[in-house]
């Protein structure tokens, strides 16, 4: 008996140190289990881990992030978007962390009466959303905002030199700001996680102007007018474009009118052609070359106007057509444009055209609130100059031996604007408008040297050494000449040319080019 229960004891004993691991190892991983009666949303977490039911949360967040919204805006027009691509996202995750404690933290009394609650009541969270507030409004700018009707304020035009009042027109558009927050609390608040729509706020978008407003424009507050006579037939096609452009334009108290803006594209479905403009110190052939006079003219009405200007540059170059600093250029490789602002109490309206003699006027009409014996007037001051001392001569292997191209030298200044105002033909005040830096240009020319005569091309490079355009020009006329056909006497005693064959190398030669200068833009 006494053998029997040793025998009884050390097979205890055996189990014992063969099970308890094995049951604590269980008793461990039950304790890690998620109990039963935890739910997230219809999800049961029962006998999860921690991290098995973030998983399973996480997976479901990306299925329903599938689902197809539908966005209606404007006139019932439709968007179709998913949940991803607002950004869509699970921001409480901490609720799982909190499921995994129940039952599991606290003392042995709280840990008790935790299990016993879950056995009358299951414990059911429920997910909250968030959503990227920049892609979502991106998305309501780009796709949504596209079925937006503008308001079309009211507006001026004259005919027979009369005004005439254009009505107005109301608009709806997305209310982008309280848009975003609907989608925002759709996602916490309504959203059943199936495929669903949902309208988007729409507010309406007030047109400007009546016929009490711009039956206040009566006044010429300021005109100016100047010359492009000595233009080509592309120049002047781009200065009356620009001008037609910008002519019937109505601006309403504090609107900010952008000469770039308004004038380009500078295409040639936009009216433009190619024509000389300011490139790092060289006249260049571009589209639109030219309309920087447009801007200046207009500038110069804005000033006599005294409406605020907020943005002007400076060409880099002077320009005939102003005195310095009375000049506005634009140009879009630049980034340069010429705007104002509307400063007065009443909308205006700009009036542009151009005439058969080659001027262009801009005239900007109001309602003129200043005192009758107050005269304004604009005086250029020049602080400096700088005249060019040297020349500059390229050379072109594209070009046949002796056409030459020249480009005038330009003076280089430093100007100020002054704005005077008189009383009574007195003088009450001077103030400094603008100030102005012109570069200085060498005077340029670009040489042809292609030719097949070793001599001729030792000669005209030789002629380039000396950096002496007039000496290029005499050399490069001498290579006109030899390189011209010979004269035959024809049988009625006239002279006729005589082709040179391929293999005499006589190339021809261009007459000289005098380039005169243009703006700085397109």
């Amino acid at each position: 008996m006494k053998k029997f229960i040793r025998g009884l004891v050390c097979l205890c004993l055996i189990l014992t140190v063969a099970i308890l691991p094995e049951m604590r190892a269980k008793a461990e991983e039950d304790e890690n289990k998620i109990l039963s009666g935890i739910f997230v949303e219809d999800m049961s977490l029962e006998g999860k881990t921690l991290q098995e039911a973030k998983d399973m949360v996480e997976e479901y967040v990306e299925s329903i992030s599938q689902k197809n919204i539908t966005l209606i805006a404007v006139d019932g027009n439709e968007v179709q978007i998913t949940p991803a691509d607002i950004g869509l996202f699970w921001s409480n995750q901490d609720i799982v962390e909190e499921a995994a404690g129940i039952g599991r933290i606290g003392n042995v009394v709280q840990r008790y009466k935790a299990s016993k609650d879950l056995q009358y009541q299951n414990r059911v969270y429920k997910l909250e959303f968030d959503i990227d507030r920049e892609l979502t409004g991106n998305l309501l700018s780009e796709k949504c905002a596209a079925y937006n009707k503008q308001a079309v304020d009211a507006t001026l035009s004259r005919v027979d030199g009369n005004f005439v009042i254009n009505p107005g027109q109301n608009g709806q558009i997305i209310d982008e700001t309280a848009s975003l927050e609907l989608i925002y609390n759709f996602f916490n608040d309504e959203w059943n996680r199936q495929d669903s729509s949902l309208k988007l706020v729409i507010k309406e978008d007030n047109s400007k102007g009546n016929e009490q407003e711009l039956g206040q424009v009566k006044d010429v507050l300021g005109t100016f007018t100047t010359s492009f006579k000595t233009s080509g037939s592309s120049r002047s096609a781009n200065v009356r474009n620009g001008c037609q452009l910008i002519n019937g334009t109505t601006l309403y108290p504090g609107d900010e009118f952008s000469t770039y803006e308004t004038v380009s594209p500078f295409t040639q479905e936009n009216g433009y052609y190619m024509a000389g403009s300011y490139l790092n110190g060289q006249v260049v052939d571009s589209l639109g070359g030219g309309i920087c006079q447009v801007s200046t003219t207009l500038y110069n009405a804005v000033l006599l106007s005294e409406l605020e200007v907020t943005e002007r540059h400076n060409h880099s170059m002077i320009v005939t057509y102003v005195d310095p600093s009375a000049d506005a250029a634009i140009a879009e490789s630049a980034g340069k444009d010429f705007k104002f602002v509307n400063n007065t109490q009443a909308p205006i309206y700009i009036e542009g055209y151009t005439t058969d003699d080659k001027t262009i006027s801009f005239t900007i009409y109001g309602m003129e609130t200043r005192s009758s014996n107050r005269q304004v007037s604009y005086e250029s001051e020049v602080i400096s100059k700088t005249h060019p001392d040297t020349e500059v001569i390229y050379t072109d292997g594209s070009l046949p031996i002796g056409s030459i191209s020249v480009q005038s030298a330009h003076i280089g200044y430093k100007a100020n604007l002054w704005k005077v105002v008189k009383e009574d033909g007195k003088e009450v005040s001077r103030e400094m408008v603008n100030s102005s830096f012109y570069k200085a240009a060498p005077r340029t020319a670009t040489v042809g040297v292609a030719t097949a005569d070793p001599n001729a091309y030792n000669e005209i490079m030789a002629a380039v050494a000396t950096n002496n355009i007039d000496h290029v020009k005499n050399v490069a006329a001498a290579l006109a000449a030899a390189a011209a056909p010979p004269v035959a006497q024809t049988p009625e005693g006239g002279t006729a040319p005589v082709a040179s064959t391929p293999e005499s190398g006589a190339t021809p030669v261009a007459a000289e080019s005098i380039q005169a200068p243009a703006e700085e833009g397109q």
